[in-house]
């Protein structure tokens, strides 16, 4: 299912989200009915070495999918970071895409409600116009809040060519059959929908650092409900 090794950027990423409870083993709910036996909030990724690794292993998804990803992911102009937890995450990550790898785009983000004053709008930051525009993700369960992001680039003129997610849990639908990513695929292009971490990689992860129950939970749910 995977290689028997990560990049550091995967392993810094899983071991820091775990020290805060961003990732979690266990036993919850999610929004579809299903228990599913690992959990992750993006949203507590807050602190400045989190951050720093999070940004780190953004950067680098991008910058790998943009070289060894046969063309798949085209070059962009402009990070979009939906309000809010994707705000920082924008930012940071082009400022990593700048240092790391001389890759220079802009960030922009929206408002949750339109401002009537000042400059006013709903957009911040650099102008989508014309542009093509890479969304940033922490984990697609239905695809909603992903989907509320392209309509928004797309309603101010920007071209949304890639989305990177930090966590692709690799699931079917309730149809059994297809996949989040594979529909927001559908609107924006093949292959275009990249990830940080996905589901086959937390268990290489499990497997190396033998959290045996933890594991055989993963699998048990990976046969269950896995994208084959």
């Amino acid at each position: 299912m995977a290689s028997a090794s990560l990049p550091e950027y995967q392993n810094a990423l899983i071991e820091q989200a775990m020290s805060v409870d961003a990732l979690k083993f266990g036993s919850f709910t999610l929004k579809s009915g299903r228990t599913s036996p690992y959990f992750f909030n993006a949203g507590l990724l807050c602190t400045g070495p989190i951050l720093a690794t999070l940004s780190n292993a953004y950067a680098a998804t991008i910058a790998k999918a943009l070289v060894n990803d046969e063309g798949t992911l085209p070059e962009f102009d402009v990070l979009f970071g939906p309000a809010y937890k994707g705000i920082p995450f924008a930012a940071t990550s082009a400022l990593l895409l700048h240092t790391q790898y001389g890759i220079s785009v802009g960030f922009a983000y929206d408002r949750k409600e339109v401002k009537d004053h000042g400059e006013g709008g709903k957009m911040v930051g650099a102008s989508v116009q014309g542009k093509r525009v890479v969304i940033l993700d922490d984990v697609m369960t239905s695809g909603k809040a992903v989907r509320i992001a392209i309509e928004t680039v797309r309603a101010h003129g920007g071209e949304v060519v890639g989305v990177i997610q930090a966590l692709d849990r690799e699931e079917v639908g309730q149809d059994g059959v297809s996949s989040t990513v594979q529909e927001i695929e559908g609107l924006i292009g093949e292959g275009r929908v990249k990830s940080i971490l996905k589901m086959r990689d937390l268990l290489v992860w499990l497997e190396k650092n033998a959290m045996t129950k933890e594991l055989e939970s993963m699998r048990d749910y990976w046969q269950k409900y896995g994208l084959k």
